[in-house]
């Protein structure tokens, strides 16, 4: 006889466990179980049958893989989360019996943990870590941004705008950026690196008001993993490009607001590439720290644990290059259980073309890339000047994507230093302005130069070509500023709103029926503002209202020469023809051509045929449809309406 299962030990209820047996499993808290599962990856789950991953109950519960939580058993992390609770134990009672020195000893040997093994379980390969940088780039800028406060300290705002710092000379050096999009959240920036679109965004530089109802627990758990994160990306790309990483820090030219000329790009040398040069070792340090070793508040290691650190890696490097001695017996020969054991070496050059081989890249790959992210060379030949109300940062950071030289950039010593070009340079090809300027305002420099606005910039950008500066100068009212990341021929293809101005620049046709709209309602308007004009007239208006009545017109007539004469009978006859026009395009509308109702009739048919569940589907579809065409009637509704107005506004 079969042995009878037991309720509750196999399958869902099994599989499943909820977020309070993990917390009993773990023997952490709350806080500590979120900031442990964001660190590893780990999400709830949804078990299929509740009640029985619940083991009958139908209350609201959180369930994680059971799995998981077995996994976390196992993380170091864990260990350094029990080390600091027994590290607070013994601080709080040093500083309740007031024992100074003992408390400053053990703030000094604060436990600590390193991410780096979290980094390369969660990207094994350097292009997931590419995949997963559009978030990680965002939070730097915002937290870049954002001002220091009780939560937040001075070094964390410091470091991300280090790291921001370092991203945007990679992008400038490698001139990989490719759209640019200004929104009202932010700044959109996507670049393409090593064949991934990295997509991010910049926050304006706004005063910024902090909300009560963030949770910057939360937030500073995402962005400690996201500068471990950015810093291993960083090192590889620089060293790709054979720079030295960290860049050295001009701290002069970053205490007058230098930006990104406070940073010291230096090409590795032969004993940089061979961990042999001793004069960057106190950087690399420093970096090392920052990214790696993570404290718990924040607070710098010293200088005694980062240089223990580093001679711990270094013997850890020098034993991984020597390989293993041959194990021999006295007289030169094999020992007796070489047979009876092996043990697999893998060599280092064959681990480096396993972990290349999922992103090995063919020409093919290098032509369509090379192809749809040409080497930008747009701004190049130009000078380019930032007057003090354009963010410069951003600008400079745009222009030098896109080929302008580091001096042939000039800005307002206000600021920051660094600037090559003064305001009344002759050699100035483009002034960027964003202020209002009056008539009795000269904007008159030595020079053949050119006044736009910020907007010509993005725009040439996206437009991958110059475009002409006569409607970005100041004080005129701007082009639309089309987004880049929408497909508008696709946008086309699927029948939704185009804007008139991409229409144009794809060369697509505008739809004859909005232009035949428009005609008859103007034509509505013309017939309408002439009979208001006209004093009351009851056989104009009869016939006007049914154009092909019989002997409407011969009435009308006879009124229009008793009214006004031959003026009257003319101004008669074209609103006739007027209505007759307009009633054959009513009717046409109103007629169902036969072919399209057979059609309608198969469609039917085979609407019938389908079952539940795809007529469902089917009749989703049919609204997501009729829902998109609306929204498409609607924008361009508006946009008649708007370009009405701008008309009747115009002299």
């Amino acid at each position: 006889m079969a042995k009878i299962k037991k309720r509750g030990e196999s399958g869902a209820a099994k599989n499943y466990i909820t977020r309070n047996q993990a917390l009993k499993k773990l023997q952490i808290t709350l806080a500590e179980f979120r900031r442990l599962c964001i660190l590893k990856g780990i999400f709830p789950r949804q078990p299929r049958h509740i009640k029985r991953a619940n083991k009958g109950s139908t209350a609201p519960t959180t369930f994680y893989y059971a799995k998981d939580i077995a996994y976390l058993q196992h993380e170091p992390v864990l260990q350094a989360f029990r080390e600091h609770k027994a590290f607070a134990k013994k601080m709080n009672r040093a500083i309740a019996r007031r024992e100074w020195f003992a408390a400053k000893n053990l703030d000094d040997h604060r436990p600590q943990y390193r991410l780096d093994h979290i980094i390369k379980e969660r990207y094994p390969t350097f292009v997931d870590s590419l995949r997963d940088l559009d978030d990680a780039i965002s939070m730097l800028f915002l937290f870049a941004n954002i001002p220091s406060q009780k939560s937040i300290a001075p070094e964390i705002t410091t470091h991300c705008a280090r790291l921001c710092t370092e991203w945007q000379l990679y992008v400038m050096r490698t001139r990989c950026l490719s759209k640019v999009f200004l929104s009202i959240k932010g700044i959109y920036f996507q670049a393409v690196v090593h064949g991934q679109e990295i997509t991010w965004l910049v926050p304006y530089m706004f005063t910024q008001t902090i909300p009560s109802d963030v949770d910057f627990r939360v937030m500073m758990t995402f962005l400690e993993l996201y500068q471990t994160l950015m810093g291993f990306v960083l090192f590889k790309l620089y060293t790709d490009e054979n720079l030295v990483y960290p860049p050295k820090l001009d701290e002069d030219m970053d205490n007058q607001g230098a930006g990104f000329g406070s940073l010291v790009l230096k090409a590795a040398d032969a004993d940089v590439l061979s961990g042999k040069n001793n004069e960057n070792a106190p950087q690399v340090a420093e970096a090392a720290s920052k990214n790696a070793i993570v404290r718990k508040d924040g607070k710098k290691l010293s200088a005694r644990d980062v240089k223990r650190q580093i001679a711990r890696l270094a013997e850890t490097g020098a034993d991984d290059d020597e390989l293993p001695p041959l194990d021999t017996a006295e007289d030169g020969e094999p020992a007796e259980d070489d047979n009876d054991t092996f043990v697999a070496q893998t060599s280092k050059h064959a681990a480096q073309e396993n972990a290349s081989a999922d992103v090995l890249t063919t020409l093919g790959d290098l032509q369509q890339q090379a192809s749809e992210n040409p080497v930008p060379t747009l701004f190049t030949r130009y000078v380019f000047y930032i007057s003090r109300e354009v963010p410069r940062a951003v600008f400079e950071f745009i222009l030098r994507s896109f080929g302008a030289l580091p001096d042939h950039i000039g800005w307002d010593p206000v600021a920051g230093a660094g600037s090559h070009i003064r305001e009344d340079d002759a050699r100035i090809t483009h002034h960027i302005l964003d202020r209002p300027v009056t008539d009795g305002q000269p904007l008159e420099h030595a020079g053949h130069r050119v006044y736009v606005q910020p907007q010509w910039v993005v725009d040439c950008v996206n437009a991958r070509k110059l475009l002409p500066t006569d409607p970005y100068r100041p004080g005129q009212t701007l082009p639309p500023h089309l987004s880049p990341f929408v497909d508008d021929r696709e946008v086309a293809r699927q029948g939704g709103y185009v804007p008139a101005e991409a229409r144009a620049a794809l060369g697509l046709e505008e739809e004859a029926a909005y232009e035949e709209d428009d005609e008859d309602e103007e034509e509505e308007e013309t017939r309408e503002a002439d009979t208001a004009a006209t004093p009351s007239r009851p056989a104009l208006e009869a016939l006007l209202a049914d154009p092909h009545g019989a002997g409407l017109l011969e009435a009308a007539e006879l009124e229009a020469e008793a009214a006004g004469g031959e003026d009257a009978l003319l101004a008669l006859r074209e609103a006739h023809a007027a209505a007759v026009k307009a009633a054959k395009k009513k009717s046409k509308k109103a007629a169902v051509p036969p072919a399209l109702s057979e059609e309608a009739e198969a469609q039917d048919m085979a609407k019938m045929l389908l079952s539940n569940k795809q007529r469902k589907l089917y009749n989703s579809l049919n609204r997501a449809s009729g829902k998109k065409k609306e929204d498409k009637m609607r924008l361009e509704a508006k946009k008649r309406m708007l370009s009405k107005k701008k008309t009747k506004a115009a002299p």
